[in-house]
């Protein structure tokens, strides 16, 4: 029976543990060949280990899959290189990228640091930007390929404490739509997964209140297993139709999120002064305001 990455030689990125590392062995599982990416470094992207790397190669290989392991940091546009030439070099060819490499360096936005903005948006917005425009001449040359980043509610939602992360997570949305856009016309695909999962990356999270230590119940409940699956539908041919979608998974559900378009609109035919705004304009379109949500606001039932 085919399995459904028969043939693929896909890229995980940060795939030495959490959701990258089920991703890598479900795309192994599948029949693909699989790049495992990750440079072991702590949750605040310090320090550097070949062993998660290593370890999820040799794990793919007792699966009777083959892998290898890439060791190069995705905030270096050099390092990305590498890591799609680790493809080449091995497989001969490359059919998808999983970008899921993070960081984490909360801190409230006033008090939050030039160096905590910079080395989060380095990794999660600038490392999605640098593998995929690796991958891309290869993608086009080819005329086919698929692009899966990694976003989160924290960006399309928002979250406290998580500027830089949630300003890089919203940037990937961004990226992703136009590289729908610009490389459509080439069969390559990009589509985004806001995932739910309990992993090293949101183990950080405060339990400062009876509220906070019921919804880390919660979400110690979903599983990265439950990520990979959409991950590797989005990598194969069946997804051929699919492009510039936000997906989310949260336990067994899965999400399909709205994106901006217009909701009211006012027009003066003579235009608008401060005063008429704020005594017309603002209280007409007030209504549909959104309010500071968090994820937890939005998504208040227990996960299914």
């Amino acid at each position: 029976m085919k399995k459904m990455l028969d043939g693929k030689v896909i890229v995980v990125t940060g795939a030495g543990g959490g959701i990258g590392r089920d991703i890598a062995l479900m795309a192994g599982v599948n029949g693909a060949k699989v790049v495992v990416n990750d440079i072991g470094a702590r949750l605040d992207g310090q320090g550097h280990d070949d062993g998660p790397a290593e370890r999820v190669v040799q794990e793919i290989r007792e699966s009777g899959g083959e892998a290898v392991a890439s060791l190069d940091s995705v905030a270096d546009p050099v390092g990305a290189q590498r890591i799609v030439q680790a493809a080449i070099d091995a497989f001969g060819r490359l059919d998808g990228v999983v970008n899921n490499a993070g960081i984490l360096r909360d801190a409230f936005f006033h008090k939050m640091t030039e160096e905590e903005w910079d080395s989060v948006l380095k990794v999660h917005l600038y490392g999605s930007f640098n593998v995929s425009r690796a991958a891309a001449a290869i993608f086009k040359a080819q005329q086919s390929g698929s692009l899966v980043h990694m976003t989160s509610t924290s960006g399309l939602i928002g979250n406290l404490a998580q500027a830089n992360y949630s300003a890089a997570k919203l940037g990937i949305v961004g990226l992703s739509k136009s590289i729908a856009l610009d490389m459509q016309r080439f069969g390559v695909r990009s589509n985004c997964i806001a995932p739910f999962a309990w992993s090293r990356m949101i183990s950080s999270i405060k339990v400062d209140s009876p509220e906070q230590e019921a919804r880390v119940t919660r979400l110690q409940q979903m599983t990265p297993a439950k990520v990979a699956p959409l991950a590797v539908y989005l990598l194969s041919d069946r997804a051929a139709a699919v492009t510039g979608q936000i997906f989310s998974v949260r336990n067994n559900e899965i999400f399909l999120f709205s994106q901006p378009r217009p909701m009211r609109s006012v027009q003066r035919e003579q235009g608008w002064t401060p005063e008429q705004i704020a005594d017309h304009a603002m209280p007409a379109l007030s209504a549909s305001f959104h309010r500071l949500d968090v994820s937890s606001d939005v998504f208040t039932w227990d996960p299914v």
